[in-house]
């Protein structure tokens, strides 16, 4: 929210205090508090009559800080709030120097001179990586009589802005107001379905704002030198989260706030759905399904959307018995003929119609209004009501619908909605309700999750969730939302994409062909591409189906090239995962988070890394020219072999059967023997793809298992022109590409090689571990 009418003036009817000095200290070991008067205090005089802003500064672990500034202190607590993790064992060091006061959080510090005018500078690596100045720490009173907390912290020249969530606007925020409130608003606006208040820049740190409500942020928009967020309370609590690299940003924001779970192996194959309003039934899924395993396209899980359930009663979680009569038979045949899991569509309201809205109405299972009326309105279901996941009792009932069809063979929920919450109303539990509305989906997403790992077991859960906000990253997977048809929309998904994975969520999906509208066969098979090298991979619309064969037979081959390529890449992608869940780095990534050190990175939202060592590219026109950056070094295409130098632009025309798909150098990706699914044991057969190594250089790739064990482990090294693999668990025949290269076994190898239109192929022989190639060509 803007208060300032330009530099110099305040807006009609605001009246804003900021802290001006500090009036007093009191420290502990730890912590301390500073009072601070909102003008400057000469005489005693001025300490009357006046406000006095109580700012509490502490650490909950290593490299983060957090501070909370007070006005009036009588408000009721009223929650919901941010479930945060504090690092039990960390202690902050409180130093003082004569006026000079210092917060000590490992290599993050927030020092403050008591005797000089206001200002908290957060120090790191011998500079200052932000400071809350004049205007950065006060309240502002509106026209209205609302009562606002505020921030500013200092940006420096050149610095950027990322995160708050999944955002479809420019990739940076810098020069957007942007409010964190949870809207269904499509992937066009500048609304969101998954806000977060947490950013980061490109200066080696991120800011957290715990405030679960309504956020307002002014990003080099009120004030251009400066990021500004507010919220309507007495109090502002907000965290700096120190590096010094984007990664470890990412890592202390999740210690926080929550890591994410590591979705199941089968989960990343391709997903098919039977698109929203569309007809279907059991036939319409087999045919489907058998046109999928006709052209030799693996498929993984089957989703059924809204219409598997009754119009008018969505939620009942009862099949439609006219079009699905026996539905347990069904759901055992997908998987007992062709080895499928089973999605089907849930929101968290209920319709009048259902049998359920009695039931839920009388046990007190719904939202209700101040008078006692239950809540309800007929946009999108008729006579809707909400579930109030605040009633223990209302989460365990509708827990129970869902272990029902669990039971019946149903293996993962797609969580839809939770944005549109209302704040008239009264929740079960006291919850402040403007703090609710953001804060609903955490409720109903872990809500479903805990069905699923009660029910399939640790490791098994996974949701396909459309809202979330901070901490919402525990319950994967996430998928972009209501999105057009079209190359724009294409990219505007990526955007988001690319955002929400700075904001500490691992794992993000996106309908491949957009779901508003039928795309092009062009905007189909480029977004199959696309699709296919994301976290997961749905295909999915709105009116029209998103079987390939729809389109033309390329986009039949291109879905099944690319599903087989992604089955290949698994011992990678599972290793990302795992990378995901234990520090937080998404799957997908933002150039700058792999190459912060490039300042021609830090812009760039139409190519991604996917893990560490695979750069993406998308292509975004029909006549397949895509323009992309490649950063330093010699990279190899995945697809032909190709060494491209950087750093450097390029502009290329591509065929629908490949894109911009560069392995890193000096990276080793593992590539599994078997493309017939997601699931199989990835180090038996595996080849190792090494591209362009270093010399002297060592590299080690470990290859989990699907259940997250560890199953085998690989080290790579070079040495002038010798390159050696030894192997630690393999447990069976392995292979070495060295890719764009040509060589020839070591004296002494038992390696059988081949020259092939991507290299030299190296076959380690069961039983051996250890191979040595002599690389012959320059």
């Amino acid at each position: 929210m803007k208060f300032t009418d330009g530099y110099w003036l305040m807006r009609d009817g605001v009246q804003a205090s900021y802290a001006a000095e500090v009036a007093d200290v009191h420290v502990s070991d730890d912590r301390f508090t500073l009072h601070a008067p909102v003008r400057r205090v000469t005489d005693r005089g001025h300490t009357l009559n006046s406000p006095l802003l109580t700012v509490e500064c502490w650490s909950p672990a290593e490299g983060v800080i957090g501070i909370r500034s007070t006005h009036h202190a009588g408000a009721a607590e009223r929650g919901p709030d941010f479930a945060l993790r504090a690092d039990p064992g960390h202690s902050a060091k409180v130093t003082r120097d004569g006026s000079l006061l210092e917060l000590a959080a490992g290599e993050l510090s927030l020092r403050v001179d008591t005797a000089a005018p206001w200002r908290l500078d957060f120090t790191a690596g011998g500079r200052v990586l932000t400071s809350a100045e004049a205007r950065g720490t006060g309240f502002a009173v509106t026209g209205d009589g609302a009562h606002h907390s505020l921030a500013q912290l200092s940006l420096g020249v050149g610095e950027l802005v990322y995160g708050l969530g999944e955002r479809f606007t420019p990739f940076t925020r810098n020069g957007q107001t942007v409010d964190v409130w949870q809207a269904d608003g499509g992937t066009a606006s500048e609304q969101a379905y998954k806000n977060v208040p947490f950013h980061l820049t490109n200066r080696g740190y991120g800011v957290f704002v715990n405030h679960p409500g309504k956020v307002g942020y002014e990003i080099g928009s009120e004030a251009v030198g400066k990021v500004q967020f507010s919220v309507e309370d007495q109090s502002l609590e907000y965290f700096v989260v120190h590096g010094p690299t984007p990664k470890d940003v990412l890592d202390r924001y999740t210690a926080l706030t929550g890591r994410p779970a590591v979705p199941p192996a089968w989960s990343f194959g391709l997903w098919l759905s039977t698109s929203f309003t569309t007809s279907y039934d059991e036939e319409t899924v087999n045919r489907f399904v058998r046109g999928m395993a006709e052209r030799d396209i693996p498929l993984g899980v089957f989703h059924f959307d809204c219409f598997w359930m009754r119009e008018y009663q969505w939620c009942d979680f009862t099949w439609d018995p006219e079009v699905f009569p026996d539905p347990e038979g069904m759901l055992r045949r997908l998987k007992d003929e062709h080895g499928l899991r089973v999605s089907v569509w849930i929101n968290p309201y209920i319709a009048q119609k259902s049998a359920l809205f009695a039931e839920a109405k009388r046990h007190g299972y719904l939202v209700r209004r101040p008078n006692g009326d239950v809540w309800q309105w007929d946009l999108w279901q008729a006579g809707m009501a909400l579930v109030d996941f605040t009633n223990p009792d209302a989460r365990e009932w509708y827990a129970g619908k869902l272990r029902t069809l669990a039971a019946q063979g149903v293996d993962c929920f797609k969580t839809d909605f939770g944005e549109r919450i209302p704040t008239d109303v009264v929740w079960h539990d006291g919850s402040d309700p403007e703090r609710m509305h953001n804060y609903y989906t955490q409720l109903y997403n872990e809500t479903v999750f805990e069905v699923l790992r009660e029910a399939r077991g640790a490791g098994e859960a996974v949701l396909f969730a459309r809202s979330a906000t901070a901490g919402g990253q525990q319950f994967p997977v996430h998928w972009g939302g209501d999105c057009e048809s079209h190359f724009g929309a294409m990219a505007e998904s990526l955007r988001g994409g690319l955002s929400l994975g700075l904001s500490g969520f691992g794992f993000w999906s996106h309908d491949i062909g957009g779901f508003e509208g039928t795309p092009t066969p062009e905007v189909f098979k480029r977004w199959v591409q696309f699709g296919l090298l994301s976290s997961h991979s749905r295909l999915h619309g709105s009116k029209s189906y998103r079987v390939p064969w729809d389109y033309d037979e390329e986009a039949v081959a291109v879905t099944r090239d690319f599903t087989r390529l992604k089955h290949r890449l698994m011992p990678y992608l599972f290793r990302a995962a795992r990378q995901a869940a234990e520090r937080g780095t998404p799957v997908m990534r933002a150039m700058v988070l792999e190459f912060p050190e490039d300042p021609a990175c830090h812009t760039l939202d139409r190519q991604y890394m996917l893990g560490d060592d695979l750069l993406v590219a998308p292509v975004f026109s029909a006549d397949g020219e895509v323009e992309y950056y490649v950063p330093e070094g010699t990279w190899t295409h995945l697809l032909s072999g190709t060494r491209i130098q950087g750093p450097g632009w390029r502009r290329e025309t591509y065929g629908f059967d490949s894109l911009p798909l560069l392995a890193r150098p000096g990276s080793v990706v593992p590539f599994g023997e078997s493309d017939d699914d997601a699931v199989y044991d990835w180090a038996h057969g595996v080849t190792l793809r090494v591209h362009a190594p270093a010399d002297g250089a060592t590299t080690q790739t470990r290859i989990p298992a699907a259940d997250g064990s560890q199953g085998a482990v690989f080290r790579t090294r070079r040495d002038g022109r010798t390159v050696t693999v030894e192997a630690e668990g393999a447990p069976g025949p392995w292979r070495v590409l060295l890719a764009g290269a040509d060589a020839e076994p070591a004296a002494g190898s038992s390696a059988v090689s081949e020259r092939t239109e991507l290299g030299t192929l190296l076959t380690v022989p069961a039983g051996a571990d250890r191979v040595s190639a002599l690389l012959t060509g320059s």
